[in-house]
């Protein structure tokens, strides 16, 4: 994997994260670098489900694997919303 392998997964986590934060309702407590890490794991995630359905590439957008790591991401946002909470020591009222 190269440099801009790494930078494109970077930003594509920063989009990712940041849509599955989007369609998540309510305010999730949780930083950006925390954003673009379940972001990266959601595309990881979306792009080898999708090889795995037999989903193939494209020359345009591929829907489909942006959906499924969107997502997956928002799982895991909500997984980190709800395992920040309970470690904070704060009391919801």
């Amino acid at each position: 994997m190269g440099f801009w392998d790494v930078i494109g997964l970077i930003f594509a986590g920063l989009v990712i994260g940041a849509l599955a934060r989007l369609f998540l309702p309510g305010r999730q407590r949780i930083g950006m670098l925390a954003t673009v890490g379940v972001g990266i794991l959601g595309t990881l995630g979306g792009y080898g489900i999708a090889a795995a359905i037999g989903v193939k590439e494209t020359a345009g957008v591929d829907w489909i694997r942006w959906i499924i790591s969107i997502a997956i991401a928002a799982g895991l946002v909500s997984l980190v919303t709800a395992f920040m909470g309970r470690g904070s020591g704060s009391t919801r009222v």
